[in-house]
């Protein structure tokens, strides 16, 4: 059995990974798929095991000027700037290293290397097929029975995720509308995403930020970062994820597509991770470890929506309005 968590930007999945990641028997990977070339990820066409190391391994052309310029990305979870790590800032780097590899091993370069040394010889294969075999090797090298893959933004192409892996389990996490988005306004790369993807000028709205390396008036880059666009672009940019991934949800059969709520998830994070690994069947469902996943829960967050002025949270509930309603929380 194949086995996925999904949901928007900014929902809670990284939360419900990290806890799954504290079951021994489970190979938790963050963010694998996200960052590939969304036009070679999933395509049928097969490619060469060195082509496939490629793909995986190339820096991400949208985080990198993003952790250039100083910023921080939550999930790029690789020691930037610690000297004793083959790649920093300026070098840029490989984007499984930055955030998958790292949550696997504490010597992250050295398993970059397996990896790369292992995906080189294998045969032609279409991509998924490759994803497949690296994640079986991966879990009889660091002796893990099951794997669980989660990227931040899956539920925006569950379709050609599910007809690549047409026998997976789907655990979809979600969160009330305005508050993923408003997460994602404090969030650098989105802030760069929503810039471009609504052609918004740079330096759009207040920044609350000092840059974090000095940088020239005419960094157009920088200015992007910096932006602060209105709530209600984020809104937009959530309900898109919603509605392409609720449109392919109904072709699911139900035993293979669960949902959970965010808020229980902070509420009563014990009963809920029994829930996902019961629907994940996941080894010793009931162990020692769900204890330790539920102790990493530390209370609900503070509401942002609370804090918008009047006018900016009218538009951002008219953006989130037809997410929520398809998620069941109008």
């Amino acid at each position: 059995m194949h086995r996925f968590i999904v949901g928007t930007g900014r929902c809670g999945s990284t939360l419900l990974s990290t806890m799954i990641a504290k079951n021994p028997a489970v190979l938790s990977l963050f963010e694998f798929f996200n960052g590939l070339d969304g036009a070679k990820r999933f395509r049928p066409e097969p490619m060469s095991g060195a082509a496939y190391r490629d793909l995986i391994c190339e820096v991400h052309p949208f985080l990198h000027p993003v952790l250039a310029r100083g910023y921080d990305v939550p999930e790029v979870t690789y020691p930037l700037d610690d000297p004793a790590f083959r790649f920093d800032r300026a070098s840029g780097v490989p984007w499984i290293l930055g955030v998958t590899v790292p949550r696997l091993s504490d010597d992250p370069d050295a398993l970059y290397d397996e990896i790369r040394a292992w995906l080189e010889p294998q045969p032609p294969r279409p991509p998924a097929e490759h994803a497949q075999a690296l994640f079986a090797w991966l879990m009889k090298r660091l002796g893990r029975s099951v794997w669980v893959e989660r990227s931040a933004g899956a539920l925006d192409y569950l379709g050609p995720l599910e007809a690549c892996f047409p026998d997976a389990r789907f655990l979809h996490i979600h969160r009330q509308g305005e508050e993923a988005a408003l997460s994602m306004r404090e969030h650098h790369a989105y802030r760069l995403a929503i810039v471009l993807t609504y052609q918004l000028p740079p330096g759009t709205g207040r920044s609350t930020e000092a840059l974090r390396r000095a940088a020239p008036d005419d960094d157009r880059m920088t200015r992007m970062i910096e932006s602060r666009p209105s709530a209600e672009y984020f809104g937009r940019f959530w309900t898109g994820q919603v509605e392409r991934g609720m449109a392919a949800a109904p072709k699911l059969e139900r035993e293979r597509f669960h949902t959970v709520r965010f808020e229980d998830l902070v509420a009563r994070p014990r009963d809920v991770v029994a829930e996902v690994a019961d629907f994940l069947a996941l080894p010793d469902p009931r162990g020692a470890w769900l204890a330790e996943a539920a102790a990493l829960v530390r209370g609900t967050p503070p509401s942002r929506l609370a804090e918008l002025p009047p006018d900016e949270a009218l538009l951002l509930r008219e953006a989130c309005a037809r997410g929520n309603a398809l998620l069941g929380r109008a």
